[in-house]
């Protein structure tokens, strides 16, 4: 596909605003699918180190 102009390849041929926004939301998807095992890993090991200091103090 040639695009004669920066904003021709933007408007992707009256079809952009639906290619921009699938585009933008299968990143949304991709970031969600990376940071979300990183939290709950992150989560578990405060609950972990947590729990560890209740024994400890027992």
């Amino acid at each position: 596909m040639n695009f004669s102009s920066f904003a021709d390849f933007i408007a992707m041929g009256n079809h952009g605003l639906y290619v921009w926004t699938s585009y933008g939301i299968s990143l949304a998807v991709l970031l969600l699918n990376a940071a979300l095992p990183l939290l709950a890993r992150r989560r578990y090991l405060q609950e972990e180190a947590r729990r560890l200091r209740r024994e400890e103090m027992k």
